[in-house]
């Protein structure tokens, strides 16, 4: 027996799968014939099935030769895939997952019905179930089955079932009524197309689609490593390579040059966390029918790892996709090459931006690539939405203005659910504290703006313990300006400053507290905002000794902030009122720590003077007195401003001495205690 090549018009891809699938319509016409009385019988109630016989004819071939087994047609199925360079789905497969002839025709069988829906009509009236067009574990056993079989088929099917090639609707049912069906991605890939998202959980990205325009803009030491994986993978010693770094961070495209390299396209695998998840097992056979590369997304937080079992029916190498903290295990890794995909440092970020701003004229560039910490995809993006600011401004050019829009935008789009951008108006000016105090202050801008230089201004033995990462303690009583400061901090840095709110960050269920701060300290990485915990002794508070569940899964909590911020590279922010109620775990890996104390005679003038609008009527002689005598915080002289404020306005009148002296006084008994100032004002004024 031989079988003609396909004429050129013709995918030989999908000419293999007609073969295989004629096959199979051959061994079920065969079984309906012995079931309903004879072929001319079976072919008199389905007229459908004499159009597969006139087509194995016109390629020369016997249907009685097919339908009695895997022999002669095997053999010429072998012969004619001799002649095919191309990639065959089904070959691979076959030889991928050591199946045999007869076990990829039994597997075209099951899905028969996805191709034409009139097999379904011939499947039930065989298995006699009017309402079930599948084909059942049963039938299948029984029309497979030869004189000499001693439980093949049953093994064959149960091979196809291991690898997700073939799956059951109902396991309920008895095991001779399993109704068995082919997973759309699977058929489709099978008959040699190859979708976008095969599942929801899947992204397909073929080989053609994965020309590179542009050489990759990446350290030296990482391109040289790039270059030779191809080989190691190509070999038995690497089976596996695992890309750490942080999210956007050009993982996926590095993967993809890898998988390039090969002659492969990319199959990304995103959500299976455990290794007894059962979607696991298509996805060797699936990788393979589609000639890719898989590659599985995880995020595991700390201290935890993603399990990835041995993807059997795989014939190529498998890659991961891993973020900067957690883990991963399993049998699909155990012979793997992890590197680190780090983010961008200056000047490379200034060749993204060079290369993200298309020619377009940006002055600067410097600024760009020195105040913006953003990984290598964010980059890209943030380039993009700021020509589109220039443009709406009718510029050519690229203002810093607009790249901090764009960047905005990106911030709005990940962090908003999770935390509240506070604005950043002002300077240092505006605020007033202690000399000492703002000396710190100033001391954190400048160690912020040098923390990517840091590491070159020290000893080696120093260097390697630095990151980009400055942790702050602002601690003091309240309303003594840490927020403001906090705020300042950002707006001297060019940066946006993100509150995390607790109500949307702690969870009641076990874990999920964890997860809601790892997604939050990993987006401000990832967009370079300053990260700011407010009234920080909530979340941050002693570990105290376990004497329920509640105390065990606190100290938990407590354990992943003190780990995770010792690994954070953005800069975060922490104020209390309560320092004492703070772990001495965390004092102790702050890099600045900085006190607010309440403000004296003179600061207190100041605060006034910066509070109060500029056409005020308060006599200065009141002022004085109020600045010395009421030793009242920020925070409480900014509330009696406003109702002074408040005052003023409803009486259509400038802000004066009766007004202020309100808004003090209301200040002294909001917080139970007696104004020292002698009463002088009309008591309609007193608030």
């Amino acid at each position: 027996m031989s079988i003609s090549q396909p004429p050129p018009t013709e995918s030989q891809a999908h000419e293999h799968f007609k073969l295989y699938f004629f096959a199979a319509a051959s061994r079920v016409l065969a079984q309906g014939a012995s079931l309903c009385g004879g072929e001319d019988s079976v072919l008199a109630r389905f007229p459908f099935l004499e159009v597969y016989r006139a087509e194995l004819t016109e390629l020369g071939i016997d249907p009685h030769e097919v339908s009695t087994g895997a022999g002669p047609w095997a053999e010429a199925i072998s012969a004619w895939e001799e002649d095919v360079t191309e990639h065959l789905p089904l070959r691979a497969l076959r030889r991928a997952a050591l199946l045999d002839h007869d076990t990829l025709t039994l597997l075209l069988a099951v899905g028969m019905v996805e191709e034409d829906a009139r097999f379904g009509a011939l499947f039930a009236s065989l298995q006699g179930t009017p309402t079930l067009h599948r084909p059942t574990l049963g039938l299948l056993n029984a029309g497979w089955r030869g004189d000499e079989d001693r439980g093949e088929t049953r093994a064959r099917l149960r091979r196809l079932m291991e690898l997700g090639l073939v799956e059951v609707t109902d396991r309920e049912a008895p095991r001779s009524e399993w109704a068995l069906h082919v997973p759309g991605a699977v058929w489709d890939a099978l008959r040699g197309e190859a979708p976008d998202k095969p599942t929801s959980w899947m992204k397909h990205h073929p080989l053609e689609r994965l020309e590179q325009d542009e050489p990759l803009i990446i350290p030296e030491s990482l391109r040289e490593a790039l270059e030779r994986l191809p080989t190691l993978l190509g070999s038995d010693e690497v089976r596996a390579v695992v890309l750490r770094g942080p999210r956007h961070n050009g993982r996926r495209t590095l993967l993809r040059t890898v998988a390039r390299s090969l002659g492969r396209g990319v199959l990304e695998v995103e959500g299976l966390q455990k290794g007894e998840d059962p979607r696991w097992r298509v996805v060797g056979p699936l990788a393979t029918l589609l000639h890719a590369m898989p590659v599985a997304v995880t995020d595991p937080p700390p201290g935890e790892a993603a399990e990835i079992p041995a993807l059997e029916g795989l014939d190529g190498p498998l890659g991961v996709v891993l973020g900067r903290l957690g883990g991963v295990t399993g049998d699909g890794v155990d012979r793997a090459l992890t590197l680190d995909v780090a983010m961008p440092g200056p000047d490379e970020r200034m060749l993204h931006w060079k290369r993200g701003l298309a020619g377009r004229a940006c002055h600067a560039l410097e600024t760009l690539s020195t105040g913006f910490r953003l990984t290598r995809g964010h980059l890209r993006r943030a380039a993009r939405l700021a020509q589109a600011h220039a443009a709406l401004a009718d510029r050519v050019h690229v203002e810093p203005s607009d790249v901090r829009e764009a960047t905005r935008a990106l911030n709005r789009q990940a962090l908003d659910t999770l935390a509240v951008r506070v604005t950043t108006p002002g300077d240092w000016s505006q605020l007033s504290v202690a000399s000492e105090t703002l000396r710190e202050l100033r001391l954190l801008e400048t160690r912020c703006r040098n923390r990517e230089r840091m590491g070159a201004a020290v000893g080696s033995a120093l260097a390697r313990q630095l990151t980009a990462g400055v942790r702050a303690l602002f601690q003091g009583p309240s309303g003594t300006g840490k927020t403001l400061a906090a705020r300042l901090v950002s707006a001297a840095l060019g940066l946006d400053v993100y509150r995390v709110e607790l109500s949307s960050v702690v969870n009641k269920y076990i874990g999920e507290t964890e997860k809601n701060l790892a997604r939050i300290f990993a987006l401000a990485e990832e967009l370079d905002v300053v990260l700011l915990f407010d009234e920080g002794d909530a979340l941050f508070a002693r570990r105290t000794g376990v004497g329920s569940s509640t105390d065990r899964y606190a100290n938990l909590e407590t354990n992943y902030l003190l780990q995770r911020i010792e690994s954070y590279e953005g800069i975060l922010i922490i104020t209390t009122n309560a320092a004492d109620a703070i772990d001495t775990a965390f004092q102790r890996r702050m890099d600045v720590v900085v006190d607010f104390r309440s403000p004296d005679a003179s600061e207190r003038w100041t605060l006034w003077q910066l509070h109060l609008p500029p056409a005020h009527a308060v006599d200065s002689q009141l002022l004085r007195e109020v600045a010395a005598r009421c030793q009242l915080s920020g925070g409480q002289i900014r509330n009696a401003v406003l109702h002074a404020s408040l005052l003023a306005l409803e009486e259509q009148a400038p802000l004066g001495s009766a007004h202020l002296e309100a808004g003090v006084t209301r200040e002294y008994r909001k917080a139970g205690d007696v104004c020292p100032l002698r009463r002088s004002t009309t008591p309609s004024l007193r608030g």
